[in-house]
This record gives C-alpha cells, structure tokens and sequence, in this order.
C-alpha cells in the first residue's frame, strides 16, 4: 500500500500538493532553491532540506513513492541542451543512489518533452534502463496538461517505474478531461500594475488581431504572437511580455499558480519575479494526481 512520499526537486511543491490531496503524507522533501523552500515551509508546515547531493542516505525515512521533477535545463529547447554531461543532468544519478537503497514500491518523475528525443532518445534509454536494472517496471509518456483540465499547453515527459505486482497493473489516465474556461483562471480585477507598456500593446496589435476573448497573446523567439482560449506553456526564463492577457497585461501571481492547478489556498510569499520563476518550474498539479491516482488504484 502506498502511505508515504518523499518529494526531491521538490521546488514549491506541485507533487505534494497533488499527492497530499489523494491522502499520502509527505515524509521528506529537498530543493537547493532557497525561495523555494521557504515557499514550501510556509504551505506545508516542514523546510526541505538543501542540496540532494550532500543528503546521507543512511539518514533518510523510509516511504513508498519518491516523486521527482529533476533539473530540466540539460534536455530542454531554451536550456544548455548538454543532458548528462552537464552536471545538472547528472543529478538524476543522485536520485539513483537514494532509490538503490531506499527501495521505493513506486517513483515517479518529469522533465521536459525534449528528454524523450535528447541525443537521439538515447537519455531517456539510459534512464528507462537504469532503472530496468534496480528491478523496476518502467514505461513513460509524454502528457499535456490542456488535457487533464487546465487551460495550458504543456507537455512534460513522465516516467513511472513500479516494483512487483504493481507495475504489471498500472494504466495511464486517460487525457479527456474538459478544459477549465480561461476565464475561471483570471482574476477579475488585476492590478494595473500588471499592465504592458503602450509601446508593447501597440507593437501587439499591430502585427496581430484575434476574434478570441479572453485570450494569451504569446510572442516566440521569432516575435510570431499567437492568441488562444489558454496559455502557451510557463516558463520560469521567459520574457515578462512572453504571454499577454489579450495583448495588455502579464499574468499575475495567482493566475500562474491556477495555471498549474494550484489551489487559491496555497499562499504567496514571494515577489512577483520568483513567482514567476516557481510557476514555470513547477509540475502541473492534476496530471502527476492522476498519474498517482492510476497507481493507488493498483
């Protein structure tokens, strides 16, 4: 039966709050960020510890499910794209050692699409294979959080590994769920504080038009903006103006937590820009309670 979680990479804590709300109880947690751990502490009651690196092993608690959403910068299109020869893609191996010894019955991890075809898929093999060999029954999947109710494009591969009985049984959730309205994720009235600059709203409207309201205007790198019913994915490094509520304001704090399935219970402590990034790095809420979902059914 699984009871008990520990939450690496945990950031401000999507996993927990996903796991905790099927029932699971969360033993230990840690992230190197320290905006991040004291955004945890506030909302969970308990500080992560720091680097997992620098973790003994010997010292850890015993649980049934380690979550973990490893560094995605070494995989990702807009990051180093080194995988593991970047020392942040090697921290996977730190996850390694702790479910060598730990001996989890389930682990669950994500990380960016482009994971799946790094280096000719050969990243993911390495993963999926090692552990293979620690005995685990391992398959992954790309998901894509529009599908499982927020109004977000963003695909994350997920990797679930699973010992005995349990791994012959687990099923993927199905990715039907109707889409959350944009605009039950808006706030009704947002600080002016948010607002784009005239010059960025006229430079908007000049090069795009939309007959969908409420939409994010979104800007690539190639300055192409698109609009939509939601938002392109958030990303902890993008511009300030990357996605622009009808092509006039940035998103506000709470609106990016809601884009990720975040409750309006869980608190903000942080400024504006470190929500920003927390939101972008953070796991989409209903997909990994889903997933997690499907594995207690087993």
């Amino acid at each position: 039966m699984i009871e008990t979680f520990a939450d690496m990479f945990c950031g401000i804590g999507g996993f927990h709050v996903a796991a905790s709300s099927l029932g699971l109880r969360c033993v230990f947690a840690c992230d190197t960020d320290e905006p991040c751990r004291r955004v945890y502490e506030h909302n969970f009651g308990f500080c992560p510890v720091g680097d997992i690196a620098q973790v003994k092993i010997r010292d850890l608690p015993d649980y049934d499910l380690l979550l973990a959403g490893f560094p995605c910068q070494p995989f990702s299109i807009i990051g180093s794209r080194k995988g593991f020869s970047d020392p942040k893609g090697l921290l996977f191996f730190e996850l390694v050692k702790i479910i060598k010894r730990k001996r989890p019955q389930a682990v669950v991890l994500e990380n960016v699409k482009q994971l799946a075809t790094h280096n000719k898929g050969r990243a993911l093999k390495k993963i999926l294979g090692t552990l293979n060999d620690l005995g685990y029954r391992t398959d992954h999947r790309i998901l894509n959080a529009i599908n499982f109710g927020l109004p977000q494009r963003r695909e994350r591969v997920f990797i679930v590994a699973l010992r005995g009985k349990r791994g012959k049984k687990f099923c993927w959730p199905e990715e039907e769920r109707v889409m959350l309205p944009l605009s039950e994720v808006l706030e009704k009235k947002p600080d002016t504080r948010y607002n784009a600059s005239k010059h960025i709203r006229d430079a908007r409207r000049a090069r795009h038009s939309t007959k969908v309201k409420p939409a994010i205007w979104h800007e690539n790198k190639s300055k192409k903006v698109s609009s939509h019913p939601y938002a392109c994915a958030l990303r902890a490094s993008a511009s300030y103006n990357y996605l622009l509520v009808d092509g006039k304001r940035r998103l506000t704090s709470r609106e990016m937590l809601r884009l990720q399935g975040f409750p309006d219970s869980f608190e903000i402590i942080c400024s504006y820009g470190q929500v920003r990034k927390q939101a972008g790095n953070a796991v989409a809420v209903p997909v990994v309670a889903a997933i997690i979902e499907k594995m207690l059914d087993g």
